[in-house]
């Protein structure tokens, strides 16, 4: 019986878009996963594994979460 050669990354994959951020800002975010890389262009919509949509969506979480901790700090 012959095995079936199995895909490095066999993960769905999920459409993205990252908004554009300040003029200083870089124009794009790194993402890590498990030694794996990508970069990802910001106001560009790209297809990532759901695992790496995961992690930028968590990020956007704790971002919004600090962002309402320190309002709440400064009233």
């Amino acid at each position: 019986m012959a095995k079936k050669a199995v895909k490095k990354d066999e993960a769905p994959t999920v459409a993205v878009c990252i908004p554009r951020g300040r003029k200083q800002e870089e124009n794009f975010v790194i993402v890590s996963v498990n030694g794996r890389s990508w970069k990802i262009m910001k106001g560009a919509t790209v297809s990532v594994p759901d695992y790496v949509a995961e992690v930028l969506e968590n990020a956007q979480m704790m971002a919004d979460e600090a962002r309402r901790y320190v309002d709440k700090m400064a009233e």
